[in-house]
């Protein structure tokens, strides 16, 4: 697939936890076909889900998140 940087648009969200920043990617994601990049230093890791405000699984499920849940809480990851 060729991409033509020329029209990529990247948009960030940003805000203190429990404003709405999951809902509302979601519906911006859904309504223009998009992925959502997760970039919370806690979301990273497997079973770190409390405290986390994590999307849930029926929220990623919606559609493709990166970044969440990638490595265990005892791994070396900087």
């Amino acid at each position: 697939m060729e991409i033509n940087k020329d029209h990529n648009k990247l948009l960030v969200l940003l805000g203190p936890t429990a404003v709405g920043k999951t809902e509302l990617s979601l519906r911006i994601a859904e309504r223009f076909s998009c992925e959502i990049i997760g970039v919370d230093s806690m979301q990273i890791y497997k079973y770190m889900d409390i405290g986390t405000a994590k999307p849930t699984p029926q929220e990623r499920g919606r559609v493709p998140h990166h970044l969440i849940d990638i490595v265990y809480p005892d791994d070396n990851y900087t």
